[in-house]
């Protein structure tokens, strides 16, 4: 802990060499930022919101490969379902606007050499966010309700309502969408000198204990076998994460802009 203080301390002094704004310009870029991000959101949201049946049935399929159908009980649980899933397609069909927001936001603090990655950083976001999300549909979805309605619940008659569903389906898919973006936090980290290769090497052991405790919270199924599934692509990522930061890092970047200097 103590030398991930100090790694902390280094890269604000190193950043403070950098030109600077008052609190008043920090905080009117990001009113500015905050504000094209929900304009974004909100177009997005519209947008989605026009295909709303064929969301839903894209939220329905994992339900209909096992023949199970959905209930409500309260006349605006549907209007809830289109609502919601609308908003969420929108939200991704704005992120790439919206993490240009953030870049935008981030980038007076960063060196210019270090700006040349806002492309890899937003391509890279993305994509791992919808590897995530895929893999939460396309497999730990569809295995988690089998498990636990046809396999724990074959001698009870499921009764599965919109709200219930749709809350579990964000869960899964968001849940691992966002756990995908390892490498990414990883990268930043590396970035502003606060970790390494090495130092995510020698932590390794509390780093596979964080990520099992992280893969039993999110995940939907009490078997350890479920829990693995969401662990292991994780402890994948962290070693992409260690590679990332190998590369990444200030101290390797030095010599070599020394030497084109």
């Amino acid at each position: 802990m103590a030398d991930l203080v100090d790694r902390a301390r280094a890269a604000v002094t190193d950043r403070a060499e950098l030109p600077g704004m008052s609190l008043m310009e920090h905080l009117t870029e990001l009113r500015t930022r905050l504000i094209h991000s929900v304009v974004y959101l909100l177009i997005g949201f519209v947008v989605a919101y026009i295909f709303h049946e064929r969301l839903y049935g894209f939220v329905q399929a994992p339900l209909d490969q096992l023949h199970i159908d959905l209930n409500f009980t309260h006349p605006t649980d549907g209007l809830n379902l289109y609502l919601k899933t609308s908003l969420v397609a929108g939200a991704i069909l704005a992120s790439p606007f919206i993490l240009y927001q953030i870049w935008l936001f981030i980038s007076p603090g960063m060196y210019a050499n270090e700006k040349r990655y806002v492309v890899p950083f937003m391509g890279a976001t993305i994509g791992l966010f919808f590897a995530g999300a895929w893999f939460g549909y396309r497999w730990v979805l569809p295995g988690a309700i089998k498990v636990l309605v046809l396999e724990f619940g074959k001698r009870f008659h499921p009764i599965l309502t919109i709200e219930d569903y749709t809350g579990f389906f964000m869960a899964v898919i968001l849940g691992l969408g966002i756990c995908f973006e390892l490498p990414i936090l990883i990268f930043f980290l590396s970035l502003f000198g606060l970790v390494d290769a090495k130092f995510l090497l020698k932590h390794f052991r509390y780093a596979v204990l964080i990520i099992f405790v992280i893969a039993a919270v999110i995940c939907p199924s009490p078997e350890p076998t479920a829990m693995c599934l969401f662990a292991l692509p994780m402890l994948a990522l962290y070693f992409l994460g260690v590679g990332v930061a190998f590369f990444v890092h200030p101290n390797r970047r030095k010599p070599k802009e020394a030497n084109v200097a």
